[in-house]
């Protein structure tokens, strides 16, 4: 963990209600696809902690859904704002397989985008299955559909299939060997009833974010874990869904 200051140097939307922000600073201490950061706001007691969604050695990208007060403030923070973030937190991705399959639901899209770029760092092409409410909460799909073999699914069916994402999987066989997977705890539950051989990215409400205030625990074959310090990446295995 490192706290560092990074100047943001763009924030926009992507839709109506998920923004990217890019950042600018030291960005050495995270490693992996899918660590997360924890960013302080003004007149905020708590940090909020977000994926990495990419990041170089100097920049590093968010995606963000505006939830509550906190991310709608963000949306309103112009370039030039420097923000104190603690970065080089969290496990993220650190295993590649040679046949991936992704899977997001929602604002679930938000790690993958630097996972996407080292699988094809590695000539490997993943095919992803991104599901959303509807068609106009889509982001970034002429990055998706150039770099993976991308299929969508709506719940209102207004864009690729109708239903979500595991059901989709469900509805067709697909070939993968390991599947790494962010969404809504419901979804995750679903996937893993569905295939155990992947690896899942769990949000949780977090106190602190580095594991002193075992706010943010869950229910593992190994005992309790928390997702801060020991994720947010499990095997999909060793979780036990209460």
């Amino acid at each position: 963990m490192q706290e560092v200051v990074l100047e943001i140097v763009e924030n926009k939307p992507l839709s109506s209600q998920i923004y990217q922000m890019v950042l600018k600073g030291d960005l050495t201490a995270i490693k992996n696809p899918d660590e997360f950061v924890n960013i302080k706001l003004e007149n905020f007691y708590l940090r909020r902690p977000f994926s990495v969604a990419d990041f170089t050695d100097s920049s590093l990208t968010i995606i963000y859904k505006v939830l509550g007060e906190g991310t709608k403030e963000m949306t309103s923070l112009p370039r030039g704002t420097k923000l104190n973030v603690l970065i080089g937190l969290g496990n993220g991705f650190t295993e590649f397989s040679q046949h991936p399959l992704l899977v997001a639901g929602g604002i679930g899209i938000a790690p993958f985008v630097k996972l996407i770029k080292e699988f094809n760092e590695r000539g490997i092409k993943p095919t992803l299955v991104y599901g959303e409410q509807t068609k106009d909460n889509f982001v970034l799909l002429d990055f998706f559909k150039m770099h993976t073999n991308l299929y969508l699914t709506t719940d209102d069916g207004t864009l690729g299939f109708k239903g979500n994402s595991v059901e989709f999987l469900k509805a067709h066989s697909l070939e993968f060997d390991k599947y790494y997977a962010c969404g809504p705890m419901p979804m995750l539950k679903a996937l893993t009833n569905y295939s155990k051989d992947g690896y899942l990215s769990l949000e949780a409400r977090m106190g602190c974010g580095f594991g002193a205030c075992m706010g943010c625990s869950i229910k593992t074959i190994n005992g309790y874990k928390r997702v801060c310090k020991e994720g947010p990446v499990f095997k999909a295995e060793e979780i036990i869904y209460e």
